[in-house]
């Protein structure tokens, strides 16, 4: 199914230690976090459904179920297409940051490093 997603922008990400709030484990790839915008109030922007994909150290896409490094890049996809034209688009851009969100919590920073697909139209 990766092969066929479209990946709209990569971040490099870190995700936070359990003595930091993180999780206490790290994730697997196939795993689906929230986005929140740095600076954002999640009480009032709110959380939008953009989903990580992980890389290994070589930039390829990991399997399933592998688990994720600590700090590493992330192909990232907009899941709500008409959000993705009328938000996305604008507010994505090399150097923004936000975060993986689980609920409420805060369980890895992230920085956007390249914009891929976000510009073209759907795939």
């Amino acid at each position: 199914m990766d092969n066929q997603r479209r990946f709209d922008f990569k971040v490099k990400y870190h995700f936070y230690k359990e003595s930091e709030g993180g999780r206490k484990t790290l994730p697997f790839n196939g795993y689906r976090s929230d986005w929140l915008y740095d600076g954002d109030d999640l009480y009032v922007e709110g959380l939008s459904i953009i989903w990580p994909t992980f890389e290994n150290e070589s930039g390829e896409i990991l399997e399933n179920q592998i688990s994720v490094l600590r700090d590493g890049f992330a192909r990232m996809t907009v899941v709500v297409p008409e959000i993705r034209i009328s938000t996305h688009q604008q507010r994505i851009k090399i150097g923004t940051k936000g975060f993986f969100m689980e609920g409420s919590r805060k369980v890895a920073k992230a920085e956007v490093v390249e914009i891929l697909d976000l510009h073209k139209d759907e795939i």
